[in-house]
C-alpha cells in the first residue's frame, strides 16, 4: 500500500465476516491479508502489530512488551501477560543514591527485558493458523523498502526528538535533530533483517542469538544491567482476567501487574448513576476514576506511557485485543547496535525500595498496558484498547461507561471530548468539551492543569482507542480513534 492510499482510510465500518481496528493503514493491510488467506484473528493482530513496530517506532517495537485479551466464540476471555522483567542484576541497592530513590525516566536502569517477540509466538502457538514466518512478510517489506511517516507519528517524532541525542546509535537510527516530517520516507533495513531472522528461526533468533548478545554489549558499555541471560530467561504466561458483572455485561481486564482493577472499580462504582443529570454523572465518574487510580498508585505506582493497539474479530468469532508498547516515547532511547530498535524503559514504573512495587532482580514492574474485552450474556460484545499513558485507564473508563451503561453508539463514545486527571486534583479538558459540564467540574474542585502540562501531540494527548463491537444483527462494527493515525478494515 502506497502513502497516496492513506487519504481514503476508514475510521468506522461494519463487516459481516470479520473486522479490524488498528493504528496505521499499513498495519490494517497486513491484518486484512492474513484474514483473506484464512488466518485467525490472532494471526491478523500479530501481523498488524509487527508492522506497527516499524511505522510507529516511538510507540512500540521488538524492544517492548505485549499484553493481550483473547476469546473464542462462546468462551470467557483469556489474558496473556508478555511483560518483561527487570535484569537479574538489578537490586534495590542500585537506586538508593538516585533522586527520591526512583529510577529516572530514561536511565539505563529503566531498561527491562523485551517480552514482545515471545508474546507473539506464545499466542500464535495457541491461536494461530498460518505459518509463523508468513506473519512477518508485510512488516519486513515495509521496513526494507520504507514508508511515508504518518501525521500524528511525525508530530510525536518532532516533540520527542530531544530524547534521541544521548545514545549515538539511537541518534543515528532515528536522525536526531532532524525528525521525520509527515509524508517523509523512513527505512529501517537493520530492523528488517532482525524480523527476517525471527520469521525464519522463531523467537530464539531474538532471545538466544546475536540480538541478545549485542544488547548485552551495548548495556555493558553504558553501565546498564540487561544481559543476554535476561533474554533467554524471559517467559510470558496466560492467565485468567479480572472481571466485574454489570447486569447483562461482564467486563474483563488484565490482572496485576497492570492497572486493570482500577478500570473495573471505577466503571462499577458509577454503574447505577445512569439516570443522573449529565454534570452530576460526569463528576461522579471523575471522582470514581480518581479514587480507583489513587488506590492503584498506593499498591503499585504512577501510570504513564505510550502504546499501540489492534482489535480483531474473525469469521469464526475468535476475538483479540492485542497491545504492545516500549513505554515512554522511544522507550529508553538506547538502541541495540545494528538491530534497528530501542529497548523499553518499563523500569521507570518501579517504586522506591520498601514499596510492594520496589525494584528487584527478575521482577516485573507495574504495567500500563491493559487490553480489555466485554461479553454480553456470555457472548463476545466488544474488544477495546486505549493508548496514551495516563489516558489508558481513564479513556477506557469513559468509553466503557458510555457504551455499556449509557448505551451510546461506539462512534459517539469514541469521539466524545475527554477529560484527563492530572496530579493534585487538576483536570484537563479536551477541546470541544461541553461548557456547562466543564463549569460544573471546575466549581467542584477540579482546576485546570498548568499550561502545557500533558500537552504532547494535540488530540492524541487524550488517548487513542481501537475497538470492535458485535452488533445485534451479528455484524461487526470497527472504530478507530480520530486522534491517531489508525483505520479499520472489514469484510
Amino acid at each position: 500500500m502506497q502513502s497516496s492510499e492513506h487519504s481514503s482510510v476508514q475510521k468506522s465500518a461494519i463487516g459481516q465476516q470479520w473486522a479490524v481496528a488498528t493504528g496505521h493503514p499499513l498495519a490494517a493491510q497486513a491484518a486484512r491479508t492474513m484474514l483473506e488467506e484464512g488466518g485467525s484473528a490472532v494471526d491478523a493482530a500479530i501481523a498488524a502489530d509487527v508492522v506497527m513496530g516499524v511505522v510507529e517506532p516511538m510507540a512500540t517495537g521488538i524492544g517492548g512488551d505485549l499484553l493481550a485479551m483473547i476469546a473464542k466464540q462462546g468462551e470467557a476471555p483469556l489474558a496473556y501477560n508478555g511483560s518483561g522483567a527487570a535484569p537479574l542484576l538489578l537490586t534495590p541497592e542500585h537506586v538508593l543514591d538516585l533522586p527520591n530513590q526512583r529510577i529516572p525516566e530514561r536511565h539505563v536502569l529503566s531498561i527491562t527485558t523485551p517480552g514482545l517477540v515471545r508474546g507473539w509466538y506464545d499466542v500464535h502457538q495457541r491461536y494461530g493458523r498460518l505459518p509463523w514466518r508468513r506473519l512477518f512478510d508485510d512488516a519486513i517489506r515495509v521496513a526494507q523498502d520504507g514508508f511515508a511517516v504518518a501525521k500524528v507519528a511525525a508530530q510525536e517524532w518532532k516533540i520527542f526528538d530531544f530524547v534521541l541525542h544521548k545514545d549515538p546509535v539511537c541518534a543515528a537510527l532515528y536522525r536526531a535533530g532532524q525528525p521525520y516530517a509527515a509524508g517523509e520516507h523512513f527505512r529501517n533495513p537493520e530492523l528488517a533483517a532482525v524480523l527476517q531472522a525471527i520469521a525464519n528461526d522463531g523467537p530464539d533468533a531474538f532471545y538466544r542469538g546475536e540480538v541478545a548478545q549485542r544488547a548485552e554489549h551495548a548495556m555493558e558499555a553504558v553501565g546498564g544491567l540487561l544481559r543476554a541471560n535476561d533474554f533467554s530467561a524471559h517467559q510470558g504466561f496466560f492467565c485468567d482476567p479480572v472481571q466485574v458483572e454489570l447486569d447483562d455485561f461482564t467486563l474483563y481486564e488484565c490482572p496485576p501487574n497492570t492497572h486493570g482493577m482500577a478500570v473495573l472499580a471505577a466503571v462499577k462504582r458509577v454503574w447505577e448513576h445512569r439516570n443522573q443529570a449529565q454534570p452530576e454523572a460526569e463528576l461522579a465518574l471523575v471522582h470514581a476514576t480518581e479514587q480507583a487510580m489513587a488506590h492503584a498508585s498506593r499498591v503499585v505506582c504512577d501510570p504513564a506511557g505510550n502504546t499501540v493497539c489492534t482489535v480483531v474479530v474473525d469469521s469464526d468469532g475468535l476475538a483479540v485485543t492485542l497491545m504492545s508498547s516500549i513505554f515512554k516515547r522511544f522507550g529508553s532511547a538506547y538502541a541495540v547496535p545494528g538491530c534497528g530498535f530501542v529497548l523499553q524503559n518499563r523500569g521507570f514504573g518501579f517504586s522506591a525500595p520498601g514499596h510492594v512495587n520496589a525494584p528487584g532482580p527478575h521482577k516485573r514492574p507495574y504495567h500500563t498496558v491493559v487490553p480489555a474485552m466485554a461479553l454480553r450474556q456470555g457472548q463476545f460484545y466488544m474488544g477495546l484498547g486505549v493508548v496514551g499513558g495516563l489516558m489508558q485507564p481513564q479513556g477506557q473508563i469513559q468509553i466503557w461507561t458510555k457504551v455499556l451503561r449509557d448505551q451510546r453508539s461506539l462512534e459517539e463514545a469514541m469521539s466524545a471530548p475527554r477529560w484527563r486527571l492530572e496530579a493534585a486534583g487538576r483536570l484537563a479538558l479536551e477541546q470541544g468539551f461541553d461548557d456547562v459540564c466543564a463549569g460544573f467540574l471546575r466549581e467542584h474542585g477540579f482546576s485546570a492543569p498548568d499550561p502545557g502540562v500533558g500537552e504532547l501531540a494535540g488530540r492524541s494527548d487524550f488517548g487513542g482507542a481501537q475497538a470492535v463491537q458485535r452488533q445485534e444483527n451479528g455484524g461487526l462494527k470497527a472504530v478507530s480513534d480520530s486522534r491517531k493515525d489508525g483505520c479499520v478494515v472489514v469484510a
